[in-house]
């Protein structure tokens, strides 16, 4: 039995990792989903949120990836991530996060918006996360990494 899988995360303007995995936690739409080796095929819609990548082998190492919508599909024991956005988060500072929280705390409806709720959805989706990136960079240096 295989004891790992491979990986690749890809968004639509580059592709941020290629490795082999052992077990990866993805954030899908209706909440986390787990994936280990040989699991049975499947296609998720990706949510917002933290996906995890426990690395396989003597040149794996776990990543965490802050990712927002797009699909996963795992067939073949090859794990295929497709983001509209994602950010590894050793890059992730929490300097810019919280300016970038700052920012969409900021923002506002514009009273001439042609659909105040879609305006409102986005607003709320970029507190969200740039939440959850200040909560990724503080709990990275919280371990003191």
């Amino acid at each position: 039995m295989d004891k790992a899988f491979s990986i690749r995360l890809i968004t639509p303007q580059d592709k941020l990792l290629e490795q082999e995995a052992s077990s990866v936690v993805l954030p899908a739409w209706d909440g986390q989903i787990g994936v280990l080796p040989n699991r049975a095929p499947m296609v998720v819609k990706l949510g917002t949120g933290e996906m995890k990548v426990h690395g396989a082998g003597q040149h794996g190492g776990d990543r965490t990836f802050v990712v927002e919508d797009g699909f996963a599909q795992m067939v073949g024991n090859k794990l295929t991530v497709l983001a509209n956005m994602a950010v590894a988060a050793e890059t992730i500072t929490e300097t810019d996060a919280m300016a970038e929280l700052d920012a969409a705390n900021a923002r506002t409806v514009p009273a001439d918006a042609a659909n105040r709720t879609d305006a409102l959805a986005r607003i709320t989706k970029a507190k969200r996360l740039a939440e959850l990136k200040l909560r990724v960079a503080q709990s990275r240096r919280g371990r003191g990494i």
